[in-house]
This record gives structure tokens, C-alpha cells and sequence, in this order.
């Protein structure tokens, strides 16, 4: 019963001073409602980053071939290592721990469609490539099994190459020159945003089956040999053993990492890592200062109220109130105000967050069109966001609340009294 009747003296206390509790509540709701987006952001921030970067693959690891820095067998060092084709399937049945792989030729040629015509950069692959490079298909289909062993005349399109060509018309089916040789076209890519990527990007590259290439090419050289191994855990394991098979067939040695390199794109994870974590850090503190401010308020609001109501204090201590019940008077209106702006800011940047949706980010690479859709910075507030924003308010608040309060409990009734 006596926390109910403190908590009805607080809120008749704050009914009294309608118009500063008002502007105080609304303070505090700004700033809960400003940390909740800003800590928003931030994670849509991280979730886009780390799209754009696991665009270029799935634990990707580009092989290649380089110049042999030791002497092995005879052999001398500063000697030439070409990549070959056969080297794929000699790995694939030699290192259980690679998971998919496939060659990869990169080569510039000219496109023609109707009245348009262009270089692109097409890229012969075996069909397992798309698991490896986190190609997905937005309409039609992509290289089978049947299109490598008939050397099939038929490409997939990436989105830009596809949007350039055809517009917003489907493409599957249409028939377009490469080199002059007709191909028919049966699939185009789901429009990728990128940040990591070597050569071209996937949305401005045009994709054969590998053995198709021989119509334009020699493929027993690749550019490279792409593969990922069959677990994170297992990586290194999979690269030291890669590159002991590719030392036997080449002859060179085990421990020579310039005869052949490699490149695994997941070591630059902790570059998106930092700048991940410093910008989370950033909207961290600005978030923590906007509260601070909105704690300061708080306090000065309560400080002039304890002024103001000095009277009333000497009158509460002279009928036999106690320190502590003067004490949490204040705290309490404290608590209420804080109670009362923590809500409606939580609600305040629902409702901002569902209005705005989302913002543009990395999707602007891709043009005005698909950075509508791609790449952009989703608003999204979590429970773990809200209750830490609320934990911080209450924090600050008590804190702010708690000064003033002290100092009412330990005015001088006596001068209370007598004060004007």
C-alpha cells in the first residue's frame, strides 16, 4: 500500500507541472526512439556489408598459377607453373576436403543482339561454379552436366549484361551472337551487389559451359581453378593438401607457396569485421550520448522541482516524513517520467522504422533501377536493441533522478519552511 501511495503522490506531483513533465517525457522518448534507429542502422549496416561481401563466394579460394621459389628434385628455382585443366579432377579425387571445384576461363568477346553490340567478359565454367561464386538464377536455368558434354551453344546472361541487351524483356530462349557463333540464351543471374570481386563483376559477365569455349580457344590452360573446401574448420588443412597434389604433378615443393597461389577470400572477413565493428561502436556511443542528454534534462527538470517545492518539503518533514520517503518521492517521478518516455520512444522508432523501411547503401553500384530493391540498409528493431536502450535509459535516469532526490531528503526543515 505504501508504494501505491507513493507512486499516486508522484504522479499528482507530475499532474501539477502538466506542460515540464510533458517536454521532459518527450525528451527522453527522442532520444530512446534516436538510439533504437541508430543501433537499427548499424545492424542493417552489418547485415548489408557482409552480403556484398559473401556475394563474390561461399568461403571462395582462387587458385592460379605463379613462379617456383625453391629448388626441388633438380628442377630450378624461378620456374613457370601453369595451371591445367586435368588438375581438377586429379585434386577432386586426391583431397577429400574440397568440397566443389571447377576451372575457369576468363576471355573478352564481342556480343551482338540485334542492333547492339559490345565487349563482355564471359567466363567458361563447369556447372558446379554457381555453388562456389553464389551465383542464383532469376529466370530460366543455369549450365547442366549435358551442356559441358555436348558443348552446347548456350549462355547465361549477368543482370547488367541482360538489362542492357534485352530491357525488361524475359531472355530466356532469345538467340545472340558471340564471336559471330549463335548462341541461345537460357538463363539470367539474380542481380548482385559486390564489394569483393576479381576481374569483372558477375553482373556485367556472360557465362558458357567450359568445353564450349573450344569453339573460340585452347581450355587446357585455365585462368584459374576455383573451389571451396567442405567446411570452414578445414580450410587450411584443404589448401596445404591442394597444394601438395599440385606440387606432385608439377614437381616442385610442398612448401614453395609462390609455385602456386592461392587466394582464400574469407581472410578478408576480419577487414569487414573491423569496419563492422567500429561503426557499430560509432552509433553505439552516439545512441548513449543522445540518453545522456535526455538524463541531463531529466535531472535539471527535477532540480528546479525540488527548488520549487522546497516549501512543501519542510511541510512533509514537519508532519513527520522520513529522509528516505522524501527520497523516494523523487526517485519515483523520476521513475515515472522515464517509464512513461522509454515506452513511447520504443513506439516512436517502430513506427519510424516501418514508415522508412529501408535506405539506399551498396545498391547504388548497380544503378538507380535495382538499388530500389538490392544492397540497401533494412531498419529493423530488435528486442535485444530495445532492452538495451530501455536498460541505459533506466540507468541514466535513476542516476539523474537520484541527485535531486538526495538533495530534497536532506533539506533543513526548519528552513524548508522559511523559504520563499
Amino acid at each position: 500500500m505504501r508504494i501505491i501511495f507513493l507512486f499516486g503522490n508522484a504522479f499528482s506531483s507530475l499532474m501539477r507541472q502538466k506542460r515540464r513533465s510533458i517536454i521532459t517525457i518527450i525528451s527522453l522518448a527522442w532520444a530512446v526512439a534516436c538510439f533504437l534507429l541508430l543501433m537499427s542502422s548499424s545492424q542493417g549496416f552489418d547485415a548489408a556489408l557482409r552480403d556484398a561481401f559473401h556475394a563474390v563466394g561461399q568461403d571462395l579460394i582462387l587458385m592460379y598459377g605463379g613462379q617456383t621459389s625453391e629448388q626441388k628434385g633438380g628442377m630450378r628455382a624461378g620456374r613457370n607453373i601453369v595451371i591445367e585443366e586435368r588438375d581438377v579432377e586429379k585434386i577432386r579425387e586426391a583431397v577429400s576436403m574440397v568440397g566443389t571445384i571447377s576451372p575457369e576461363i576468363m576471355e573478352t568477346v564481342t556480343v551482338v543482339y540485334g542492333s547492339k553490340e559490345k565487349d563482355y567478359t564471359a567466363r567458361a565454367v563447369k556447372p558446379e561454379y554457381h555453388r562456389i561464386r553464389n551465383i542464383h538464377i532469376t529466370s530460366g536455368r543455369w549450365i547442366n552436366a549435358e551442356d559441358g558434354r555436348n558443348a552446347r551453344r548456350v549462355v547465361v546472361l549477368g543482370a547488367s549484361v541482360a538489362k542492357e541487351l534485352f530491357g525488361k524483356r524475359s531472355v530466356s530462349g532469345e538467340e545472340i551472337l558471340i564471336h559471330g557463333i549463335r548462341f541461345t540464351v537460357i538463363g539470367q543471374l539474380q542481380a548482385k551487389v559486390q564489394i569483393a570481386n576479381y576481374n569483372t563483376p558477375d553482373n556485367e559477365c556472360i557465362f558458357v559451359p567450359y568445353d564450349t569455349l573450344r569453339l573460340f580457344r585452347n581450355t587446357r590452360y585455365p585462368n584459374y581453378i576455383v573451389w571451396s573446401p567442405l567446411a570452414p574448420s578445414v580450410r587450411e588443412e584443404a589448401m596445404r593438401q591442394v597444394r601438395t597434389v599440385m606440387a606432385g604433378i608439377h614437381r616442385f615443393s610442398p612448401t614453395d607457396e609462390k609455385a602456386v597461389g592461392m587466394i582464400a577470400f574469407n581472410q578478408y572477413v576480419s577487414i569487414i569485421d573491423g569496419v563492422s565493428i567500429a561503426f557499430n561502436a560509432l552509433m553505439f556511443f552516439i545512441g548513449t550520448i543522445t540518453l545522456a542528454i535526455g538524463a541531463i534534462g531529466l535531472a535539471n527538470i527535477m532540480f528546479t522541482s525540488v527548488i520549487e517545492r522546497t516549501h512543501e518539503i519542510g511541510i512533509m518533514k514537519a508532519v513527520g516524513a522520513r529522509r528516505r520517503d522524501i527520497r523516494h518521492q523523487f526517485l519515483l517521478e523520476a521513475v515515472l517520467i522515464v517509464m512513461v518516455g522509454g515506452i513511447i520512444g520504443v513506439l516512436l522508432a517502430y513506427l519510424a522504422a516501418a514508415s522508412v523501411g529501408s535506405l539506399p547503401a551498396f545498391g547504388a553500384m548497380l544503378g538507380e533501377e535495382l538499388s530500389k530493391t538490392h544492397g540497401r540498409i533494412y531498419f529493423n528493431i530488435t528486442v535485444d536493441s530495445v532492452a538495451v536502450s530501455l536498460s541505459i535509459l533506466f540507468l541514466v535516469g535513476i542516476i539523474a533522478g537520484m541527485i535531486p532526490a538526495i538533495r530534497a531528503s536532506r533539506l533543513d526543515p526548519v528552513r524548508a519552511l522559511h523559504y520563499e
